[in-house]
């Protein structure tokens, strides 16, 4: 069985370091969210920002696809948000025959104060930092998520190409 130290020793050093730093990337939104809403989960976050991107009308299999969970694990999800005042279901105006998903106040205001208060901790971690430093780690950190979302993205053959090679 690989151990821990010796799982990814092909690897290059800083190739490690990415991966080891992508483990603990949920940090800021486990401690934001542990402050103003103890008893939501990080997947809860997720389907709220899920809708506050979306353009247009957003149903459960929408949700279910952009989390990268089973159907049935995103209707739990959402019917738990119904329940906790964070979500409404609706009738898309489109077709009245689909049922949508929508952001409540509630869950706009949680959103918008979790989205604060990982803004705050991230300028506090960055205090100090020369502001070139600021902007090169801005830049090169957007273009690793950009490619990082890219590859994860579920119209990317990327991963089935891997399993081929």
């Amino acid at each position: 069985m690989a151990t821990e130290e010796n799982w990814n020793e092909d690897l290059p050093e800083d190739i490690k370091r990415i991966g080891n730093t992508m483990t603990r990337r949920r940090i800021i939104g486990r401690m934001a969210l542990a402050k103003l809403a103890p008893g939501l989960e990080l997947s809860h976050i997720d389907v709220l920002d899920i809708l506050r991107r979306a353009e247009g009308d957003v149903t459960v299999g929408a949700i279910a696809e952009g989390m990268r969970i089973d159907p049935s694990r995103g209707s739990r999800v959402v019917a738990d948000m119904v329940g906790r005042g964070l979500l409404k279901r609706g009738v898309s105006q489109e077709d009245g025959r689909r049922s949508i998903v929508e952001i409540t106040p509630l869950g706009t205001s949680l959103l918008q104060e979790m989205r604060r208060t990982k803004m705050s901790v991230i300028e506090d971690v960055m205090d100090g930092w020369p502001a070139e430093d600021v902007e090169t780690f801005a830049r090169l950190f957007e273009r690793f998520i950009d490619r990082f979302e890219y590859r994860l993205s579920p119209d990317t053959d990327f991963l089935t190409d891997q399993k081929k090679s």
